[in-house]
């Protein structure tokens, strides 16, 4: 993905390493109960890998990096709050981590979850 030359050699940075980074941005973020798969293939593939990745999708064309993360909200919170706070906390942690600028991140909410009431 990301390829800089240096004095002492090549450095590489994989979309997985990013998607890794949006992951955990995402699940931190207020109302985020978790991450969905995009599609049942991908849902039964990574769940047997146990992907740490699951529920992000990285494009990179060389320019602009583009992120779609699939989130499953707590049931009761104000949808677009926790859609503009996820693509806030996703797009801050990876420029930040990476120094490189994010050009898109698209946030689908994928379910509602609704917690134990008890």
């Amino acid at each position: 993905m990301g390829e800089e030359i240096t004095s002492l050699g090549s450095i590489f940075i994989s979309p997985r390493a990013v998607a890794t980074i949006a992951h955990h941005a995402a699940l931190q973020s207020y109302g985020v109960v978790g991450l969905a798969p995009k599609n049942l293939a991908e849902g039964l593939a990574r769940t047997i890998a146990r992907e740490p990745t699951r529920g992000v999708s990285v494009r990179y064309d060389g320019e602009k990096i583009e992120i779609d993360v699939y989130i499953i909200v707590e049931y009761g919170t104000r949808i677009t709050s926790v859609v503009h706070s996820v693509a806030n906390a996703i797009r801050f942690r990876v420029e930040k981590a990476l120094g490189l600028p994010v050009s898109a991140v698209n946030v689908h909410v994928a379910g509602l979850r609704v917690s134990d009431l008890d």
